[in-house]
């Protein structure tokens, strides 16, 4: 058996282990059930990938991700280690000859998710499998009280009487004192060895700051920072307009969300990674398996979901052990629009039940049958059909995914795609002799750039509501454009694909789920709750306050966040008579916005704020129509 810190040394080129790593490493090589607790970036997959490259045989992790298996099994095989992920691309025979490769030809890891760990053919060939280790990432999906809970984790319980001697490693970066418990349980872990690395991150400046006007802000911190970025958004639409923003203010920018293709998330993450773009404007979408430890940077422009979503986006800078900052920006309105986004959008479950019901009714699946058939699925068109608001049927379909009641596939990359392939001259000369036409053409234009430069794809739905009409004209119209030679058009009317893994029963179906939907909205309000009053209390270090979270206990002040820079930027500046006379020695020369007296004064934004409102009350300044402040004549 070899070594671990020559395994360590010969693969990936490294003389030591990071602080935990050989202690995890020691304890899965004695053959102990083993939970990891280990912030983002500190070296999860080594915990796993090592010990099962000095035993015989062959490791089984189960991961939620597909991109992220894919990752790890494309840089295993870059160090020539045999490694296959079963995802969901392959067909049964494929998989069936995978399968037996893994019982004959050598390979050291099996990644599997815990829905493909389900089918009897994947359990049948494991039992004949020489396992070495089972590595449980994600670990937290395991728990009902988890970040992103999956009820299929719970089937990782088979692999226990598949092979009762081997012992299990769980790996989590996010996990409460509750959901530790939960992990422990539902993995029927004996007597394990617990490992928890302190979140704290030294170098990093948590920080939550008051802005009105958020893309002001953004423009003065990118001024200041010339390491990579990433700014978190909430949609889509959200990435592209902030990148084109940032574009247009000379940043070297790019985005990412999951509407991408493939091809197109490989060419934008390679800009950013190579440094060629600065910044990186993406959704939650962005993040698992990010390899770049030079980020300096994350802002967050909306409130995140829950703590454990934040730690790790925010986790992500200064993972090289450099000053870095993680920055939230926040103005009246988001407490709101969180609690809207998160909260008034989950579906009752007498919704989902309706939703359910008119989801068999949809595909003609007779009451007791259904079970294993696969259907295409326009989701537009059902909520149209139903007249069912969308967000909260697409957080039912959610729901029912999870629970393992269907499997939703959403296939935006066989959405409709297009590209004009005439002039711009020569389609404005078509609109001109198809007027009937002139709405969708101008509508297609301004809600897709690059339409002219390449196959975009289109969202035929939102297309036919900024239209003003249906689907039906949409592709019609892009039919007709196709025949008359100015587009080129792959067309496709669905967005997903939906396997029903129940029989119908109705009611009886949702009602086995019913406690943990309920307790899932509890969960979801809890956590948003939590948020609210991280970036609303400025009396406690923001460090302190997350780790605390997640169950640190006698955590100092970490000295760098915006609340410990706020009291000793109070403690430093002077008494208020002296800010006072500063300021009006600033204004004694020109005229001033608060954010340019801000700039010149260099008196904490919170502060200056105060002392503008005491000066405004004494008569010491004025406020001019134009909103700038001056001394007061006397």
């Amino acid at each position: 058996m070899a070594h671990p810190i020559d395994i360590l040394e010969r693969y990936w080129n490294f003389t030591q282990f990071r602080p935990l790593q050989e202690e995890i490493i020691s304890a899965v090589m004695d053959n102990e059930d083993t939970l990891a607790l280990l912030p983002t970036g500190g070296g999860k997959s080594l915990c796993f990938q090592v010990p099962a490259l000095a035993k015989e045989g062959i490791c089984i992790v189960i991961s939620p991700l597909i991109a992220l298996m894919k990752d790890q099994v494309e840089k295993l095989k870059e160090k020539d280690i045999k490694a296959m992920a079963l995802t969901s691309e392959y067909s049964y025979s494929e998989i069936d000859t995978m399968l037996d490769n893994c019982i004959y030809g050598n390979y050291k890891f099996l990644y599997l998710s815990p829905e493909r760990l389900q089918q009897e053919i994947v359990q049948e060939r494991i039992k004949r499998m020489n396992v070495n280790l089972i590595a449980v990432d994600e670990a937290h999906c395991i728990s009902q009280w988890g970040n992103d809970f999956r009820p299929a984790y719970k089937s990782i319980r088979l692999l226990r009487d598949i092979h009762p001697s081997m012992n299990i490693l769980a790996l989590t970066a996010t996990a409460t004192p509750k959901v530790v418990d939960d992990i422990v349980s539902e993995l029927d872990m004996i007597s394990p060895k617990i490992f928890r690395q302190s979140f704290k991150r030294n170098s990093l400046a948590y920080m939550v700051l008051e802005e009105e006007d958020k893309n002001y802000r953004i423009m003065r911190l990118l001024k200041e920072e010339d390491g990579a970025v990433i700014i978190y958004v909430r949609t889509r639409k959200a990435s592209v307009q902030m990148s084109q923003f940032l574009q247009s203010q000379g940043m070297e920018s790019t985005y990412y969300h999951g509407g991408l293709s493939n091809i197109e998330k490989d060419r934008h993450f390679k800009a950013w990674r190579n440094g060629s773009k600065q910044v990186m404007v993406a959704t939650n979408a962005f993040g698992m398996g990010i390899d770049k430890a030079d980020v300096n940077m994350i802002i967050h422009i909306n409130l995140p979901e829950s703590l454990e979503s934040y730690f790790q986006e925010a986790g992500r800078a200064g993972r090289n052990d450099q000053p870095s900052k993680a920055i939230i920006l926040k103005n009246k309105g988001d407490e709101k629009h969180v609690q809207h986004q998160f909260l008034s959008v989950l579906p009752s479950i007498g919704l989902i039940k309706d939703i359910y019901k008119k989801l068999s009714t949809y595909f003609q699946i007779s009451y007791g049958e259904g079970e294993f058939t696969t259907h295409e699925f326009n989701f537009g068109h059902f909520c149209k059909s139903y007249d069912f608001n969308t967000l909260k049927t697409y957080n039912a379909l959610q729901i029912l995914d999870r629970t393992g009641i269907i499997k939703l596939s959403q296939q935006f990359h066989k959405r409709t795609e297009v590209q004009i392939i005439v002039s711009n001259t020569q389609l404005f000369t078509y609109i001109e002799r198809h007027p009937d036409l002139e709405l969708i053409i101008k509508s297609l234009l301004r809600t897709y750039g690059g339409i002219f430069d390449y196959q975009t794809k289109i969202n035929n739905t939102l297309l036919a509501n900024k239209a003003g009409t249906n689907e039906d004209v949409i592709i019609a119209t892009l039919e007709r454009m196709e025949k008359d030679e100015i587009i080129a058009l792959k067309l496709n009317t669905t967005d997903a694909e939906i396997t029903f893994l129940q029989p119908r029963e109705d009611d009886k179906t949702i009602n086995r789920i019913s406690k943990i939907i309920e307790q899932q909205h509890t969960l979801k309000h809890d956590q948003v709750q939590s948020v609210i009053d991280y970036i609303n209390n400025d009396r406690v270090c923001r460090s302190s306050q997350l780790l605390s979270y997640f169950g640190e206990k006698n955590v100092e002040a970490c000295g760098i966040c915006s609340v410990c820079m706020n009291q000793s930027t109070l403690n430093n500046e002077g008494s208020q008579e002296q800010l006072m006379l500063r300021i009006e020695a600033t204004l004694s020369e020109t005229e001033l916005s608060s954010r340019q007296l801000a700039e010149k004064t260099n008196i904490n934004e919170s502060r200056l704020k105060e002392l503008i409102k005491f000066m405004l009350e004494h008569n010491k300044i004025e406020i001019n129509p134009n909103n700038t402040y001056k001394l007061k004549t006397k």
